[in-house]
């Protein structure tokens, strides 16, 4: 039987850079040919929307969609909301379908799906399309998409993800943050040349060129080679490729141009801030030392680490195939690891810790750092417990009372500043692997010290979002009760408090994830602390202080 759907709907408008407005008469809108009409049941606050609100425009998945996509197909979307038109935020987000087009062939009414957010092959000058971006999201009560967008061309996987009825909406929605930190220890990176990719080799006066064919990768060689090479013999060197090589004589002639491998073989400082810019997106810069010393601070790009997935490894050896071997085989802590969370005491860091100390790895220990003492106690309450039970040694510490100290071998970094990159450097063991979770805007730069850094064989690597297959992994860890996602939940609200809801994401006064019921139009922002005094009843049905399906159940009445 077909619902009766309302004609208009409360909703979240992102109008301009920091100007968001609560609108409670937009029009609902009813899908087309291929069109699917959602009611959206939960969705989660992130600290990626206050990105998009202070950027705007400006951020890199609010742009136009530049390929993927038949511009005309993109016209019949109202939901795609680019550039400078308002949009609605909210990625974290579960949904029930009320109504479909006559041509959509995966999705049917009734169906409650879990929203996966990245469409990676709707590409925008600087990243890619999103859910919550420039297409709209989840902070209204009905949200339209569309399958021509939200399929997977290459593999034709559905981006909505069929979710079981028994779960709450909150655990569900979730699902979605859980899963970016998952990606982050299960994505493994390319260690070998890309092969059929672009290859620029570099070499300054008196430096082997050597290792560059056990560099190679059982996929082959790479498309092409250029260098810039001083000596015949590393022109010799760059050419055993069997491929015609193209040479230039300076890296100035390089402008504009970007390779997916950069073999620098050297330690000029200055040389390696150019070359930082001629790395494209997901691009490895191989730093091949030669036994010597770049003698100072070099300005990384480390926002790109994060948004454009480069990789920086090197050797202070000869032999550029050894910078390939600090690549581990993916992000996880490893046993006896001593690891530390840089900001964990805010909804993600959280997770964060959790995901550590319950890891099941031999022998780690967990430092989580923060210089707010009520919202490391609010994680104590959650991961001391978790801690003793796996027998993981956590330690949480005020940073403003006691600075860092000794060295790591895991970084989880969830403070969005360079600086904090450079921190973890400094302090980095053997081996030491860098997660550069954090969002640093993708223009920042920061001073590292690549000496230490490719000395101790370090690794920074950085997810942006999450893949298909991270949300399945959390989604059956929760379908299973392995995973409680509620536990990350520190308040909950309708649509009268989402905007303070955003407010408190950038204000870090809440410990843990907001989670917005539009539903509920006139609820404002709950933190559980306060939910006694709002809604007794669903206090009553707090687990243990927290969030739960049978509180969640008594709210929505």
């Amino acid at each position: 039987m077909k619902q009766s759907l309302p004609s208009h709907q409360h909703a979240i408008q992102l109008i301009g850079p920091d100007r968001l407005q609560l609108n409670c008469n937009k029009p609902v809108a009813q899908p087309g040919p291929f069109q699917i009409l959602a009611r959206v049941e939960a969705v989660g606050l992130c600290f990626s929307d206050l990105k998009l609100l202070k950027q705007f425009s400006d951020h890199v998945r609010k742009g136009e969609v530049l390929t993927g996509i038949d511009k005309a197909v993109l016209c019949e979307i109202p939901s795609y909301r680019p550039g400078d038109v308002p949009t609605v935020p909210g990625h974290e987000a579960v949904c029930t379908i009320v109504a479909v087009g006559a041509k959509v062939r995966r999705y049917g009414i009734g169906q409650r799906v879990l929203v996966e957010t990245d469409y990676r092959w709707l590409r925008t000058a600087r990243s890619n399309a999103a859910f919550g971006y420039n297409f709209e999201g989840g902070l209204q009560q009905y949200v339209l998409m569309d399958e021509r967008v939200i399929v997977d061309p290459q593999t034709d996987e559905g981006f909505l993800i069929p979710v079981p009825d028994g779960l709450s909406a909150s655990a569900v929605a979730l699902v979605e943050p859980w899963a970016c930190v998952e990606s982050s220890y299960v994505t493994a990176d390319r260690n070998c040349i890309l092969a059929g990719g672009r290859l620029l080799v570099v070499a300054e006066a008196g430096h082997k060129v050597t290792g560059l064919q056990a560099s190679l990768g059982p996929e082959g060689r790479p498309g092409s080679v250029t260098v810039c090479c001083r000596e015949p013999r590393q022109i010799a060197a760059a050419s055993r490729f069997g491929l015609p090589v193209r040479e230039v004589t300076s890296l100035d002639h390089l402008a504009d141009q970007a390779f997916n491998d950069i073999m620098y073989f050297g330690a000029d400082k200055r040389a390696i801030e150019v070359l930082n810019d001629r790395l494209a997106p997901s691009g490895v810069i191989n730093i091949v030392l030669g036994g010597r010393r770049i003698g100072g601070p070099v300005s990384v790009g480390v926002g790109r680490v994060h948004y454009g997935l480069t990789r920086w490894i090197g050797t202070v050896g000869v032999d550029a195939s050894e910078g390939y071997t600090c690549v581990p085989a993916s992000g996880e802590i490893r046993d006896g690891e001593r690891a530390v969370v840089l900001g964990a005491a805010g909804p993600m860091g959280q997770m964060h810790v959790i995901r550590l100390v319950c890891a099941g790895k031999k022998g780690v220990s967990v430092l989580g750092t923060d210089v707010d003492p009520v919202r490391l106690d609010a994680l104590a309450a959650k991961a001391m417990p978790l801690a003793e039970q796996n027998g993981v040694t956590l330690e949480l510490v005020d940073t403003k009372a006691r600075g860092l100290e000794g060295t790591f071998g895991y970084f989880a970094i969830m403070v969005p500043l360079g600086a904090m990159v450079e921190q973890a450097v400094q302090h980095s063991g053997d081996r030491a692997l860098i997660n550069v979770f954090a969002g640093i805007p993708s223009d920042v730069r920061q001073d590292l010290d690549l000496d230490r850094y490719i000395a101790n064989r370090c690794y920074m690597f950085g997810t942006s979002g999450s893949r298909l297959i991270d949300m399945k992994i959390v989604l059956d860890k929760v379908t299973s009760g392995q995973l409680d996602t509620n536990v990350s939940v520190d308040a909950v609200s309708g649509m009268a408090g989402a905007i303070d809801g955003i407010r408190a994401v950038e204000h870090r006064t809440l410990s843990g994830k907001i989670v917005v019921y539009p539903s509920l139009p006139d609820m404002p922002l709950t933190p559980l602390g306060r939910l006694a005094q709002a809604c007794p009843t669903a206090a009553a049905k707090l687990h243990k202080g927290l969030w739960s399906k049978a509180a969640e159940e008594t709210l929505l009445g």
